[in-house]
C-alpha cells in the first residue's frame, strides 16, 4: 500500500491531506497563515509564510503514515500572484490576493478602450481585479518589480511546485484564470500578455493536470524523488474531489467564496453574460476510458461568488457577534427568519452574476428589534441567494436545469443552509462524505497521473453522500425572500463609485 499527499493551500490556511490507494482518508494536518489588509481593499499574503506553512503540514501528515508517498497533488486559491526571484527563491513582494482589488480603475479604463470583448472571446473571463494578470502589471508597475530574467510570476501552485520541486511549472486549469491564457489553444497569449505588460519568459510551463510536474528536493519532509503529479485550482479539484467527471453534473463549494461549477464537457463554450468560463482540467486519455494516448481538456462554466464563509469570519472579528465560527449556524437556527434583515456581503465587490467591483457590504431591514441571532440568520441566507442567483444564470446559458447540487466545504455542515438552498433552488441537496473534496480531487489527480489509479470511472464510484435534503415544498416564501434579496443587492451596486 502506499498513499497520495494533496497539499490544499487555501485563502486563509494551508491543509496536507493523504488518501489510501482506495481513496480512504488516512491523515491530514492545517495551518492558518496571516491576512494583510494594507489599504481598503488591498489583500496581501506572505509568500514566504505560506511556504513555511505548507512545509510544516507536510512534516505534520507524514508523522501520522505507516505507508510510503507514492505522489504528491497541489490545489491552491488561483487567481492570487506570486513575484520572486528564480536566482534566489526569494519573493520580490506580497503575495497578490484574489480578493484584491487595487486595480478596479485599470480592469475600467481596460473596458472603456474596449479591450472587453477580446478578453471575453480569449479568456472566457471578464475584466475584474478578480483575475492575475492585472495584478502581474501592478506589480510590474508599482511593486518595484523589475521584469528581469529571473523574474518568475506565477500562481500559488507554481510558487509551491518551485520550492518542492524546483521546476516553474502551472497546469491549464490555474493558467484559465491568469487572463492570459487562450483558452482554445490551450497556450498563453502573446497578444494578453502584451496588453498587460507582461514577459511571457516570467510565466510557468504549462503542463497537464495529471501527470509528472517534477520531483520532490531533498531536505523536505518528504522523500526525495516523489513526484508531484498532479495540479488544479481549487474549484476545478473540488469539481474532480465530487466526481463530478462527466458533463451536466454540477457542485458547489461554500469556503471563503463560494464556487458553483457546471462541467460542460470538451467543448469550449462561447462566453456567457455572468458566468466565466474555464478549464476544469486536462487529464490522460485512459484515465477516462478513451483508447490511444494523448490527453482530455473538459471545460466548465463558474459562477463565483467572493464571500460566503468570510461573511461568517466578518461577524467573528468584524463584528465580535460570534466568538467561533460553528456558533454561526446554531445560533442562525435559533430564530424562525431573519426578521426581514438582509445581508449582501459585498465587502470586495459582487461576482456572478452580477461582476460589480464597485458594489459594498450592506445590511438592510435593521429595527431595534434585530438581534445577532437576526443577522447570523441573514448572512446563512446570503449563501443560498447567491447560489440561486448562480445557479439561475447557469440554467439560462446551458438550456438544461441544474437536477441536483453536490456541496462541500466549511459552510455545508449546517443544516439550514443546506434546506435553504435546496428550497431556494428546488433540487436536491447532497453533501459529499468527505467534505475534504478539494484536497481529494487534488489526491485523485496525483494519483492518476502517478499511476496509483488508473480509470476515473472507479473513482467516481467510490463517491457517497452523507447528507441528502430535499426542497420543503413552499416555493412562494422562497420566491419572495428571493425577491427581497434582489433588491437589496441593486442597492448595494455601484456604491465606491468614486
Amino acid at each position: 500500500m502506499s498513499v497520495v499527499i494533496a497539499i490544499d493551500e487555501g485563502t486563509t490556511g494551508v491543509r496536507a491531506f493523504a488518501v489510501d490507494a482506495s481513496g480512504r482518508p488516512v491523515a491530514s494536518s492545517y495551518r492558518e497563515f496571516t491576512q494583510h489588509f494594507p489599504r481598503p481593499g488591498w489583500v496581501e499574503h506572505d509568500a514566504t509564510e505560506i511556504l513555511d506553512a505548507t512545509l510544516e503540514v507536510l512534516a505534520a501528515t507524514v508523522a501520522q503514515l505507516d505507508e510510503p508517498v507514492a505522489a504528491i497533488g497541489i490545489t491552491d486559491q488561483r487567481e492570487t500572484v506570486v513575484a520572486w526571484d528564480r536566482r534566489t527563491g526569494t519573493p520580490r513582494h506580497r503575495a497578490l490576493v484574489w480578493q484584491d482589488r487595487r486595480t478596479t480603475e485599470r480592469c475600467d479604463e481596460l473596458a472603456a478602450a474596449g479591450e472587453l470583448p477580446r478578453i471575453r472571446e480569449l479568456t472566457g473571463l471578464v475584466l475584474d481585479p478578480y483575475f492575475s494578470a492585472s495584478k502581474m502589471e501592478w506589480l510590474l508597475r508599482h511593486g518595484d518589480v523589475d521584469a528581469d530574467d529571473d523574474l518568475a510570476l506565477g500562481t500559488i501552485d507554481s510558487w509551491l511546485a518551485w520550492n518542492l520541486t524546483g521546476e516553474f511549472v502551472t497546469d491549464p486549469s490555474n493558467a484559465s484564470r491568469t487572463m492570459l491564457f487562450d483558452l482554445r489553444s490551450r497556450t498563453w497569449s502573446e497578444e494578453l500578455c502584451d496588453l498587460f505588460g507582461v514577459p511571457l519568459g516570467a510565466l510557468a510551463e504549462v503542463r497537464p493536470s495529471a501527470g509528472e510536474f517534477g520531483r520532490t528536493c531533498d531536505g523536505l519532509p518528504v522523500p526525495a524523488g516523489v513526484p508531484l503529479s498532479g495540479i488544479a485550482g481549487d474549484q476545478q479539484a473540488s469539481l474532480f474531489g465530487q466526481a463530478c467527471i462527466e458533463p451536466g453534473m454540477a457542485k458547489n463549494t461554500y469556503g471563503t467564496g463560494s464556487f458553483v461549477l457546471l462541467n460542460v464537457g470538451e467543448s469550449c463554450p462561447d462566453p456567457t453574460e455572468g458566468l466565466l468560463t474555464t478549464v476544469a482540467w486536462e487529464v490522460p486519455a485512459a484515465a477516462l476510458g478513451r483508447p490511444g494516448g494523448g490527453t482530455v481538456t473538459h471545460y466548465a462554466l463558474e459562477g463565483a461568488i467572493f464571500s460566503t464563509g468570510s461573511a461568517v469570519q466578518w461577524l467573528r472579528d468584524g463584528l465580535g457577534l460570534i466568538e467561533d465560527a460553528a456558533e454561526c449556524g446554531p445560533l442562525a437556527e435559533s430564530v424562525d427568519d431573519s426578521g426581514g434583515v438582509v445581508l449582501v456581503p459585498a465587502f470586495t465587490g459582487l461576482g456572478s452574476p452580477w461582476w460589480d467591483p464597485r458594489a459594498r457590504g450592506a445590511l438592510l431591514g435593521v429595527t431595534r428589534g434585530t438581534t445577532r441571532a437576526h443577522v447570523a440568520r441573514a448572512t446563512v441566507e446570503s449563501m443560498a441567494f447567491q447560489t440561486r442567483d448562480v445557479v439561475e444564470a447557469m440554467s439560462a446559458a446551458s438550456g438544461e436545469p441544474i437536477r441536483s447540487l453536490r456541496v462541500d466545504g466549511g459552510a455545508s455542515a449546517m443544516g439550514l443552509l443546506l434546506q435553504l438552498q435546496a428550497d431556494q433552488l428546488g433540487v436536491r441537496i447532497e453533501r459529499s462524505a468527505i467534505q475534504e473534496t478539494t484536497a481529494l480531487g487534488a489526491a485523485y489527480l496525483a494519483g492518476l497521473g502517478a499511476g496509483v489509479w488508473s480509470d476515473a470511472a472507479d473513482m467516481a464510484a467510490t463517491w457517497t453522500s452523507d447528507a441528502t435534503v430535499d426542497p420543503s415544498g413552499d416555493r412562494s416564501r422562497a420566491d419572495a425572500e428571493h425577491l427581497r434579496w434582489q433588491e437589496a443587492v441593486r442597492r448595494s451596486q455601484d456604491w465606491a463609485a468614486d
